[in-house]
């Protein structure tokens, strides 16, 4: 063999092996994949995330988190951040929502028990953080803290230097609080009221701790004052020191869980999470609980960075809506209710804003973890019974944020995929009360909502905020109810009502410039018209945004638009124009609107909720493969697992779901139907390890960074052109297998019976 010859093919094999190492076949462990910091280098001016490390377990009540940001502050932990303030239990869904319920543990080797002065310069260098295990070296006080978590509890191990001054502090933070020091019991009780809204006037988070080291010295303390004489004090804002003399690399323990219900229920909780275990214990069985739900989903063939990804996504939607009930001592499920202040039986779960989330979290507890999604649906009955309506934004009450009447979608697409084990006669109920009349709450209800009714759309001119957004949204949810009252067996009229309704997005849209428009009460289209005017009209985007909210009837749009070469020609415009915006409803370009100008993607603004579903839409019109092409642009460019790893708000699940989702190949483009549009998967296979016991597997062999388009696929071994999956095909088990090739196959899928389901085009 030729010098030549020998040198190509070690080249080639190199290359090979070079290629075939960049490739994760089987990942096993799957908790050590996810990166809790994946989305926390944001900032109130650009969003990566908006995220936190939580330290918990899958929608647990309590997550834990290390404290960087100052009391109060949203923005709780910045991946920029310095310094650590404290570990601090939280229950924030967002910096935009803030927190609730919240206290913080903070281990010192210093007599100070301020935030600011106890603070602790840290480096990512020494910080450890999993989704069941987080620790981090405290530079100024020489100490390490170690958490695992459990669903209300959580246990802490925190390593000393030899000090005749080593504390514990612990901060009940402000607007109220109470603690009172048992030293003969190594135990601290107390409350803490501090929240953001959403709660009725005796909302308290009880808390207690047990140390298993005797305390040396034990003092309260009241805002900047350390009490002397006291080991029980109730004010604004109350804390407590404890003192321990401690050998170098002596480590104390604290164990902690807290409730919402009385300080016996957080002692129960405590006593039934904790019991006997020791830390390495509770930390297995943590990574056990991960584990088991990560591996519902089992990805093969990606790269290092995009199996990361995934489960760090993974992660995310497991965090969302939280458990807000707790478990009593006769075993009977109860809650504190953030609607009335009483204790009521029954399941409820918080910490959520269906705005973002109706459009894929639901979705995939629908199809992977109905039995969680049916304890949802019930704690939507609770709440409406004890506040007379359904939740859009919850935290843990009714908030005042965002627009619509999602929760329509959710329950609609929960019941027509099967899911029981609810009172659905009652959610029906709901459904119907929230589109008659506004709530007590712009978020609540319908706003606008006798305009809705009788115009077909809410005016641009009558004093309502983001009215077309408004429309579009209640159309959509119109239909949800309609397709919900057809499954009832509701009278006809009903049926009728919400299917007409279903179709007033048509009332927005303007033939002119083919885009979403704003109406005024006359009838007359708003003036003047900027379709890169942000908000107005409009929530948290423009006219470029929110034209594709028509998630129902794509056809019907494509109608609208003159047919599916125009459709395309639009859709393709939104990549093709560059990023110019009108930020003059809100005074400064809003992160959202940064984050789009920065992406180099035209109009496109991933990293907010209402276009994410929009690249699926070229399947409606026949040119499937363009969505496939710029799904892979939009994973591969706009999620990394790392701290800007986001590209804005990842928000409850959602943006994290769109990953997954589209991870896997398909997408829940339409909730409250039973299909799932196609994309372009990223992994060679991907295993569905499904409630039922059943699995099922999309496959693509050919898989690559270049053979992103579908030449060809099969069900189950036959032959198989649609685009879209149906729910019922997935429930089934088996596998879809998908010939991916380097050029797209642009005759596939162009049928009308090949097409996803809309309203226009029913099958």
């Amino acid at each position: 063999m030729s010098f030549k010859k020998s040198f190509l093919l070690f080249f080639v094999l190199s290359v090979s092996l070079s290629v075939t190492a960049q490739e994760v076949n089987t990942p096993t462990d799957l908790a050590e994949w996810v990166n809790p910091l994946m989305g926390t280098q944001s900032t109130f001016n650009l969003s990566n995330g908006n995220t936190y490390p939580s330290i918990s377990l899958p929608w647990g009540m309590n997550c834990w988190m290390p404290q960087t940001g100052k009391m109060g502050d949203g923005w709780a932990y910045t991946y920029t951040s310095t310094h650590i303030r404290g570990f601090k239990q939280t229950h924030q869904p967002s910096p935009w929502i803030n927190d609730y319920g919240q206290f913080s543990i903070m281990p010192v080797t210093k007599h100070v028990f301020d935030e600011e002065k106890r603070s602790s310069w840290f480096s990512h260098k020494s910080e450890i953080a999993k989704p069941y295990y987080y620790s981090v070296y405290l530079a100024d006080h020489d100490v390490t803290t170690e958490i695992v978590p459990t669903e209300r509890a959580a246990m802490f191990q925190m390593t000393f230097p030899s000090s005749d001054s080593s504390f514990v502090i612990i901060d009940a933070f402000d607007k109220g609080s109470y603690i009172k020091i048992l030293p003969n019991e190594k135990k601290i009780i107390g409350y803490t009221t501090k929240n953001s809204g959403g709660v009725p006037a005796n909302f308290k988070n009880y808390f207690v701790l047990y140390f298993d080291t005797p305390f040396t010295s034990s003092n309260t303390w009241h805002g900047k004052t350390l009490a002397k004489d006291t080991l029980e004090y109730k004010a604004n804002h109350v804390g407590a020191m404890i003192g321990f003399k401690t050998k170098k690399g002596q480590k104390v323990r604290i164990r902690v869980a807290s409730s919402f219900i009385s300080p016996e229920q957080a002692e129960l909780n405590l006593q039934r999470e904790l019991g006997n275990d020791d830390f390495n214990t509770l930390q297995q069985k943590a990574k056990a609980i991960w584990n088991q739900q990560l591996s519902r989903l089992e990805v093969e063939g990606g790269s290092p960075e995009q199996v990361r990804t995934f489960y760090s996504c993974l992660y995310r939607i497991m965090l969302f809506p939280r458990k807000f009930h707790e478990v009593d001592a006769q075993n009977k499920t109860i809650h504190y209710s953030p609607y009335n202040g009483q204790i009521a039986e029954g399941y409820l779960y918080t910490d959520n804003g269906f705005w973002d989330t109706f459009r894929a979290v639901f979705p995939f507890f629908t199809l992977m973890y109905p039995e969680l999604n049916s304890q949802i649906m019930q704690g939507l009955v609770n709440t409406y019974k004890e506040s007379g309506w359904l939740p859009e934004w919850a935290s843990p009450g009714h908030r005042d944020c965002m627009i619509g009447s999602n929760s329509a979608s959710l329950i609609a697409d929960s019941y027509l995929k099967g899911i029981r084990g609810y009172d659905i006669q009652t959610l029906y109920e709901a459904v119907l009360k929230n589109s008659e009349q506004e709530g007590p709450l712009s978020s609540v209800g319908r706003k606008g909502v006798s305009y809705y009714n009788k115009l077909g759309y809410v005016p641009y001119n009558v004093g309502i905020n983001e009215n077309a957004a408004r429309t579009l949204e209640y159309a959509y949810a119109d239909f949800t109810i309609s397709q919900l009252a057809q499954a009832l067996q509701k009278p006809k009229a009903d049926v009728q009502k919400f299917t007409k309704r279903a179709q007033n997005y048509r009332n927005l849209f303007d033939p002119q410039t083919k885009l979403m428009r704003g109406k005024n009460q006359d009838g007359k289209f708003q003036q003047p018209f900027n379709p890169f005017k942000w908000g107005d009209a409009f929530t948290e985007g423009n006219s470029w945004h929110y034209t594709w909210s028509v998630f129902h009837d794509v056809q019907g749009l494509i109608g609208l638009m003159g047919g599916q070469k125009t459709f395309v020609s639009m859709l393709d415009s939104v990549f093709t124009m560059p990023p110019v915006f009108d930020d003059s409803y809100y005074g400064f370009p809003i992160h959202e609107i940064r984050e789009m100008q920065i992406m180099n993607m035209g109009q496109y603004a991933h990293g907010n909720q209402p276009i994410q579903h929009m690249v699926y839409l070229y399947n409606y019109a026949g040119a499937g493969w363009k969505a496939q092409s710029r799904l892979r642009e939009i994973m591969n460019k706009m999620y990394k697992p790392t701290p800007d790893g986001y590209c804005g708000d990842e928000d409850n699940g959602q943006t994290s779901a769109w990953y997954v989702f589209s991870a896997m190949g398909f997408y829940p483009v339409c909730p409250g139907t039973q299909e799932y549009v196609l994309g372009s998967p990223l992994f060679r296979k991907v295993s569905m390890h499904l409630e039922n016991g059943k699995t099922f597997t999309i496959e693509a062999p050919g898989n690559s960074d270049n053979n992103v388009y579908i030449q060809n696929c099969q069900l189950n071994g036959q032959e198989y052109n649609n685009t879209f999956i149906k729910h019922s095909d997935i429930l089934q088990g088996g596998t879809l297998k998908l010939d991916m090739s380097n050029t797209p196959n642009q005759q596939r899928g162009t049928k009308p019976e090949q097409l996803p389901f809309s309203v226009s085009a029913k099958k």
